[in-house]
């Protein structure tokens, strides 16, 4: 038997537990997370979409079902991909609240039930998909958080300064006598600001033809994403001794990154007006007066 690994002089303690009991109300901070994450991506669309003449009704509406749909999405993609992670109850599929969530599968489903609701209102759903590509990389960063409270998808054993601490009871079998693991949670959660920051930055700089923006952001959070499955030892399927979400995150990157160059510098599209589209104010605070044309989209 292997002797215990000390651990180092520093690192970054773990919450020992992800539930706070506030009288007699439960709160799971996983939960938290993901409602803290999808509050700042709503705030910061909301505001992008503002500014460029829409209104804040439209935001809300898609918010409601591209939400509703993310979820679904997300836990679906995690119980096709991680069954064996799934607790053996009636419930176990539902269990949003002990973490497993895949981040394709939200996002899949939920740009499906929000383009349908901002196509039957009108609007551009590429215009859309730019507005809230910063929005969703915030919300990936914040949600994350949720995995330290629940002390999972932690990365490979390490002593560095900034290691995360796992108690006994949430590492690996093959790997008890670690005390710490590289904090994945806080690499990504610092990579997607830093990729919020570049998108609005690219944003401002130069013009973009709608969707690009989105395919960067594609770009972006897989360009990390490919590298962090080589860090993560929580239990996935391996194809050629590789995690299956590191294949996904790469063919993500590859196909996400030539539509952006394909479509903003070499695509050459046949109606220059309908590649700039503009929102159309669908809110009443928002209504076109008779006579008026709306913007073109």
């Amino acid at each position: 038997m292997r002797l215990p690994v000390p651990a180092p002089i520093a690192f970054i303690p773990s919450p020992h537990s992800g539930v706070i009991d506030v009288g007699p109300l439960t709160i799971h901070m996983y939960g938290l997370m993901l409602l803290l994450g999808i509050v700042a991506c709503v705030w910061l669309t909301g505001i992008r979409w503002v500014r460029w003449g829409g209104d804040w009704d439209l935001i809300f509406r898609v918010a409601v079902w591209g939400v509703a749909f993310g979820i679904v999405g997300a836990r679906l993609y995690h119980d096709i991909t991680s069954w064996s992670e799934v607790p053996d109850a009636w419930w176990g599929p539902f269990a949003v609240w002990e973490g497993g969530l895949g981040v394709w599968g939200g996002i899949f489903l939920g740009v499906v039930a929000g383009a349908v609701v901002v196509r039957r209102s009108g609007n551009s759903v590429r215009l859309m998909m730019d507005a809230v590509a910063p929005g969703l990389l915030l919300a990936q960063g914040i949600g994350r958080w949720g995995n330290w409270f629940n002390q999972e998808l932690y990365g490979k054993p390490t002593d560095l300064p900034w290691a995360l601490k796992i108690d006994p009871a949430h590492r690996p079998a093959d790997h008890l006598d670690q005390a710490t693991y590289h904090p994945t949670f806080l690499y990504e959660f610092i990579w997607d600001l830093l990729g919020v920051a570049v998108l609005l930055w690219i944003d401002s700089r130069f013009r973009l033809r709608r969707p690009a923006l989105f395919a960067l952001y594609v770009s972006i959070y897989t360009a990390f994403r490919t590298f962090e499955e080589t860090l993560r030892i929580d239990p996935s399927s391996h194809i050629a001794g590789l995690r299956l979400n590191f294949y996904v995150s790469l063919v993500m990157f590859v196909l996400s990154t030539a539509f952006f160059v394909w479509w903003q510098f070499l695509r050459k599209p046949s109606d220059e007006r309908r590649s700039r589209p503009r929102p159309i104010p669908t809110g009443p605070a928002m209504a076109i007066p008779k006579g008026r044309v709306r913007p073109g989209r």
